[in-house]
């Protein structure tokens, strides 16, 4: 009976939110609520997709430890390397589609790729590391980061080109499309959490697929309401196109290979790292002074990413196996307190963008570099508040920490959240010159990417000696993260002015002025095609 409840609760949310596309698409008019349609296309494609990503993450830790048996150290270290690759290979799909496929067909062949790892997820075989399953299991992550690394940068550029550069939506835009992520991750995080840890892991995790193939469906029905925004730059030749999505399934057995291997990656990380930070500064000394400028002001806005994500990705890992063993939950299966995060994200997301509106038509909204200051500030905190919490207020005999700080850690978390990834969304897509756009998202996602190999190894530090965590040792990491990020958001809140006049916003307007010129300054012939549109 209870089986059959959930199964038509769960009916019910995929009916309710595939039905929002439906109405995105068949609705008579130009715009809704402000925007364009094609925003809320997106809105549900990526909605879907968060559905699925963060429903498998909810489970993927206890999956790690009480399926394949591995131990805390050595699951959250997998966990943190499985992220880090998710973020990182946004930097290639974002090149791929800048220079041959375009975001259009890159997102949907990363969506046909994520749709297949999900589904993969769902055979879980016998279960301990000596069971041959675990390589579908390895294949199945593999999928699903080289989908992510074709999707997940260009989706976003494309929220981006809908709008002029100077058009006041745009923040309110990647903040709506922000909350499209959280509505998919919270449900998906209830949905595929509870049928996981309830009735079985393949239930949980086909769950997930099933998420993600209605958000490829969203994908190819809503593509007349994209109005041509992320076609290929110039046509691109059948034989070629192909070989590119060869290239991607091939990477697939790389990647296969790779995330078994989390040493590996770490020194990934820095060779690319520098690599991508060369090329980066090479592009820059091309451009005239102020698009130079701009583009050292995203620098040091990406630089930031791996401390925010390092501590903020504590949630699908070492808080996670915390909030299962030594939190008070009073019954309530571990996986669901990861919707806590997008559920805030849902009910916070519409103040927010009020609140930046509000501020700026009065001349007082901090700047882009001053919110992700503030954002550290929080993060840090959260975990001195955790800390302070557990320390301070116990319940039973084995002192297990009142609920209630899972919600105010989460809480300091998510108006963090609010503060550094819409706006760094958005600054990404503004500050960055038109032929660089994807490589500049990918390159903030690959700074995202390096902040989960950091959470992978605050959580892996959490395990002690043993590799099995202890409260004692948790709660002392946290308390030293905690300050450490609290110092340094107020080093960035007193250098914020300085990165300001950097972005020189006031010239951003002359941009699209300058249809005779190209992003170097120098003269530009009829019929080039600049930010995919030809003049």
């Amino acid at each position: 009976m209870e089986a059959q409840i959930i199964a038509y609760i769960a009916a019910g949310l995929l009916v309710l939110l595939l039905g929002g596309g439906a109405i995105a698409i068949a609705s008579p008019s130009k715009e809704i609520l402000g925007h364009p349609k094609g925003l809320y296309i997106l809105f549900f494609a990526e909605m879907w997709e968060r559905f699925s990503y963060y429903g498998m993450r909810a489970l993927l830790i206890f999956y790690l430890t009480k399926h394949w048996l591995f131990d805390d150290s050595k699951s959250t270290l997998i966990y943190g390397a499985y992220t880090s690759l998710v973020y990182i290979t946004p930097v290639l799909g974002g090149w791929l589609a800048d220079r041959y496929l375009g975001q259009r067909k890159a997102t949907m062949f990363g969506a046909v790729l994520l749709t297949a790892g999900h589904f993969l997820m769902a055979f879980e075989g016998s279960g301990g590391q000596n069971d041959p399953t675990i390589n579908v299991f390895w294949a199945a992550l593999a999928f699903i980061i080289v989908g992510s690394g074709f999707l997940k940068a260009n989706i976003s550029v494309i929220v981006g080109q809908l709008y002029p550069l100077t058009d006041t939506r745009r923040d309110g835009a990647y903040t709506i499309f922000y909350i499209g992520i959280n509505v998919g991750a919270a449900i998906g995080t209830i949905l595929a959490g509870y049928l996981g840890e309830t009735f079985g892991w393949q239930y949980g995790f086909g769950a997930a697929g099933i998420g993600m193939l209605l958000g490829l469906v969203v994908f190819v029905l809503g593509k007349p309401l994209l109005l041509g925004k992320g076609e290929a730059p110039k046509a691109l030749a059948r034989g070629t196109e192909m070989m590119i999505y060869g290239v991607g399934l091939a990477s697939v057995a790389v990647i296969w290979a790779l995330v078994q291997y989390q040493d590996i990656i770490q020194t990934l990380l820095i060779v690319s790292g520098v690599g991508l930070l060369g090329y980066v500064l090479f592009e820059s000394f091309k451009l005239e002074p102020h698009a130079r400028d701009r583009m050292f002001a995203i620098l040091f806005l990406i630089a930031l990413n791996p401390i925010f994500w390092g501590l903020f990705e504590q949630a699908g890992g070492s808080l996670n196996l915390y909030t299962d063993r030594f939190v008070d939950r009073a019954g309530v299966p571990a996986s669901l307190f990861q919707s806590i995060n997008p559920i805030y994200i849902i009910l916070l997301g519409p103040v927010f963008a009020w609140l930046w509106v509000f501020l700026g038509k009065r001349n007082l909204e901090p700047s882009a570099p001053a919110k992700f200051g503030i954002a550290l500030l929080q993060v840090g905190a959260s975990f001195l508040v955790f800390v302070w919490g557990a320390n301070a207020f116990g319940v039973g005999p084995e002192a297990k920490t009142l609920v209630l700080f899972v919600f105010l850690i989460y809480l300091l978390q998510t108006t963090g959240e609010l503060c550094l990834s819409p706006v760094g969304l958005s600054a990404m897509n503004r500050l960055a010159p038109k032929h660089l756009a994807s490589l500049i998202m990918g390159a903030w996602f690959y700074m995202t990417a390096v902040g989960n190999f950091v959470a992978g190894k605050i959580g892996e530090a959490t395990g002690g000696h043993d590799g099995e965590m202890t409260k004692e040792a948790t709660l002392s990491v946290y308390h030293s993260i905690g300050w450490i990020t609290v110092g340094v958001g107020v080093v960035v809140l007193l250098l914020s002015p300085l990165v300001k006049k950097l972005m020189h916003l006031d010239t951003l307007a002359n941009d699209e002025e300058l249809a005779g010129q190209d992003e170097l300054g120098e003269p530009q012939a009829a019929g080039i095609e600049t930010g995919g549109e030809t003049r």
